[in-house]
């Protein structure tokens, strides 16, 4: 367990960062936004038609620099999570309800014939919290999940409320269908949110869950190496009460 002596010469390395992190995505901010303006303006001009070809340039470009707008905004977000100056919208909700929503909304894999259910508890996980930003990061982790599914195959988020003797806890369990079995019983690893064409809403959806309390993790196949489940995510929440 960390002293207080080592919390104290790590604060200052942590403000720092998050200055960093809050300097870089200001900076970065103003030229992607005078870029994509006039990437705008080139795509709008009705007084010099372009051709085919060098449309189709700037529509790539016009995508890929709002992408980079977007990422900033992603790297400013990180930044006001970490030094606590984030905007939190407080209210009383119900997860396990909202996820259906949430769910709903996903489309990655559909394509690929991977389905989509959240299962088990339909209500019963009451938590006061940023609603917003708790239902994004499940949005998050399940678009990753899905999206990482390379065959037609079943995906499901488990719903379950689990009794502690400090409290109750809700857990939600994503997985392939056929990997669930045993999982939260399973040796842990800390969730990977390293993964390509996600940007920062992996890392910002694990700042937002461990701020409410709660924590995400990959459980170990048992065998040669303890390898983790990279296709299956565990998030659990302590809930009020």
């Amino acid at each position: 367990m960390p002293s207080s002596r080592d919390v104290e010469a790590v604060s200052p390395l942590v403000d720092e960062y998050s200055r960093l992190l809050s300097f870089a995505a200001h900076e970065l901010r103003t030229p992607a936004s005078v870029i994509g303006g006039y990437l705008r303006m080139l795509q709008s001009d009705t007084s010099q038609t372009l051709s085919d070809r060098h449309r189709t340039l700037v529509d790539h470009a016009a995508k890929s620099c709002l992408r980079l707008i977007e990422l900033i905004a992603e790297l400013s977000e990180v930044g006001k999570l970490d030094n606590g100056t984030a905007p939190v919208h407080i209210e009383t909700f119900d997860l396990f309800s909202d996820l259906d929503d949430v769910a709903a909304s996903v489309v990655e894999g559909r394509d690929r014939d991977v389905t989509f259910a959240v299962t088990v508890a339909a209500s019963g996980a009451v938590l006061t919290g940023d609603r917003q930003r708790l239902t994004t990061a499940f949005s998050a982790i399940f678009r990753a999940l899905l999206r990482e599914q390379g065959l037609p195959i079943a995906v499901c988020a488990e719903r379950r409320i689990v009794q502690h003797p400090s409290g109750r806890t809700a857990v939600v369990a994503i997985a392939p269908v056929n990997a669930l079995a045993g999982a939260l019983e399973r040796p842990a690893v800390p969730f990977e949110v390293r993964r390509g064409g996600m940007g920062l809403s992996l890392p910002i959806a694990r700042r937002v869950i461990e701020h409410t309390g709660g924590r995400v993790w990959t459980p170990l196949i048992e065998g040669d190496g303890n390898q983790p489940l990279k296709s299956v995510a565990i998030v659990s929440i302590p809930l009020a009460g």
